[in-house]
């Protein structure tokens, strides 16, 4: 499968400042900018740069940022699932996940995290994915955003629901492990009846199982 990349971008005006929304980033452009500091959610910030540019890099791999001046304040993610999980077992050239999203404290809020979505739809490649986030409560930043978990999940069903991703069954046993955790998914406009299928079956694993 050949994986076609369209930048797009937007300005996103804010009580705190102003952004640009952009992306897919290529990984020498994402080389070249600052990463914010506050940007800790999945491991220190010079990590989680050299990790981002490294998904860059990969065949299927996106990357949407959110930009203040020349310092990356947010950011998405789009690349294969885990060889570790089950979403990767269908081995579905067409299915891809929304990894990670993270915004600094400071822009929380201001609806960063919806426009980074918005603009990852942008590009009409997506609608030749199946794009699928899993959700679960011990990532989120409940403390620093004094949430409880249903309220968390609310904004992030919100945040997803931005870029048309809704809620979909599972019998996966990390998500069923807790009501608030949520596999949500989109399935592009140009997915045949076979991939449906396929992903069908690895929503339902343990179906036949007794």
């Amino acid at each position: 499968m050949e994986h076609v990349r369209i930048y797009n971008a937007m300005e996103l005006k804010t009580t705190k400042g102003n952004l640009i929304i952009e992306g897919p980033i290529p990984s020498d452009q994402l080389s070249s900018l600052e990463f914010h500091k506050d940007l800790i959610a999945f491991r220190p910030p010079l990590q989680q740069h050299k990790a981002l540019v490294e998904i860059a890099d990969l065949p299927e791999g996106r990357i949407i940022i959110a930009r203040e001046n020349n310092t990356i304040v947010g950011y998405v993610t789009y690349l294969y699932p885990d060889p570790l999980e089950r979403w990767s077992q269908g081995k579905m050239e067409n299915l891809i996940e929304l990894g990670a999203i993270e915004v600094i404290p400071k822009y929380r809020g201001c609806s960063v995290g919806k426009s980074l979505i918005k603009v990852s739809m942008m590009d009409d490649a997506m609608e030749d994915y199946i794009i699928i986030t899993t959700e679960y409560y011990w990532h989120w930043d409940l403390k620093g955003t004094g949430l409880n978990v249903w309220e968390y999940r609310k904004v992030m069903e919100k945040m997803m629901g931005a870029g048309g991703l809704e809620w979909f069954a599972t019998d996966d046993p990390e998500i069923s492990s807790h009501p608030a955790n949520c596999l949500m998914a989109k399935i592009g406009k140009r997915i045949d009846n076979d991939s449906i299928q396929k992903f069908d079956q690895l929503r339902f694993m343990n179906r036949f199982m007794y």
